[in-house]
């Protein structure tokens, strides 16, 4: 474990400390590859985030991200890819409580989403990766995921047919930790998902985009009495914060506790964006909820009343209009045009 541990740490060095070329500036200069600069779509509501300098984005920098994405040489026995657990007909999220990775291991959290990882301030449930980049590395080396080291990985690349010179064209470097999380970064950058009918509503100014039952579950949504937007707020509907739910008296997974090794932080997970949960059932951090009803009938308890529980989950009480508009509102954030553009992402020889 130990030396796994400093292994690690030089493998970080690697990926956030880009190699110094021994060549001059102007000879640097003179074998540059051109590439297409790329900005991002920022949808109406939204605000600009903050990328990474390291990382300016290009055309041929995203389509080989996306490329390893789909991929499965990224795995040690080349059986699954990012792909494998985040589907995009499912807003890049899975189909099952716990995804399967290389020799039918089962995974501890239920895999998230993937869309609008720009705007956030950490990865992973628990906070515990600080970017995006960083947090590429934890399913290709994770035991119970990929199974696979980095190095590894561009030792495959290394003598792949096409990978060094899309490398190449996208970075004007070699493979290297530092350029294959990069490239992978850049692509998940541009996922971006904020054209719901609440989206057309709300920020647009559509006033049909957002049904009438819709419209009374988002004023039920904001009001005293549940008081959802306390912690699911802003135009992502997360305020980016941990909390505990209360899904249980006794939890398993101690969430954040596992990084900061803090007691008040056992059983606190990140708030998790709202957008997008027509697609991304099962809910809760280890997929314990199998529909929207299952979520609503546990805040409607109060909880199970752990010590660091959320003082904000206190229960209440709906009729089964309010149930339904409420519901109504939550579906409203379903961005079908996400979904159907990312669709065409995927390569033929990965079935949905």
């Amino acid at each position: 474990m130990i030396l796994r541990s400093i292994f690690n740490r030089l493998l970080f060095l690697l990926v956030f400390i880009p190699a110094c070329a021994q060549i001059s500036d102007e000879t640097q200069q003179s074998n540059e590859v051109k590439t297409t600069p790329y900005e991002l779509e920022i949808p109406v509501g939204f605000t600009e985030p903050v990328l990474a300098e390291d990382n300016p984005l290009n055309q041929e920098k995203i389509a080989l991200g996306q490329k390893l994405f789909f991929d499965p040489l990224l795995s040690k026995d080349s059986s699954i890819s990012c792909a494998s657990c985040h589907f995009t007909h499912k807003a890049f999220s899975d189909t099952v409580r716990f995804s399967i990775g290389v020799d039918d291991s089962l995974g501890i959290r239920n895999a998230p989403p993937l869309f609008n990882l720009a705007w956030n301030e950490a990865y992973m449930r628990d906070g515990g990766v600080p970017t995006l980049a960083m947090q590429v590395i934890s399913p290709i080396q994770d035991e119970r995921e990929m199974h696979n080291t980095v190095m590894d990985v561009i030792d495959r690349l290394n003598v792949h047919p096409e990978y060094p010179q899309l490398f190449q064209t996208a970075f004007n470097d070699s493979i290297t930790p530092f350029t294959l999380t990069r490239a992978i970064e850049a692509f998940e950058w541009t996922l971006i998902s904020g054209n719901s009918p609440f989206d057309r509503f709300e920020y647009q100014q559509e006033e049909k985009a957002l049904s009438p039952s819709a419209q009374r579950g988002w004023e039920l949504f904001k009001s005293d009495r549940l008081n959802c937007i306390q912690c699911h707020s802003e135009f992502n509907f997360t305020n980016n914060t941990y909390q505990c739910n209360g899904l249980y008296e006794n939890y398993e997974d101690v969430g954040r506790a596992r990084i900061t090794h803090d007691s008040t932080d056992i059983g606190k997970f990140k708030v998790p964006s709202l957008r997008n949960l027509g697609f991304t059932a099962p809910y809760f951090h280890d997929g314990s909820a199998a529909d929207l009803n299952e979520v609503i009938d546990h805040y409607a308890a109060g909880g199970k009343k752990h010590f660091n529980q959320s003082e904000l989950i206190g229960g209440f009480e709906l009729n089964e209009q309010e149930r339904f508009d409420l519901i109504e509102f939550l579906c409203s954030l379903n961005d079908s045009s996400f979904v159907s553009n990312t669709k065409k992402l995927n390569p033929s020889n990965i079935e949905l």
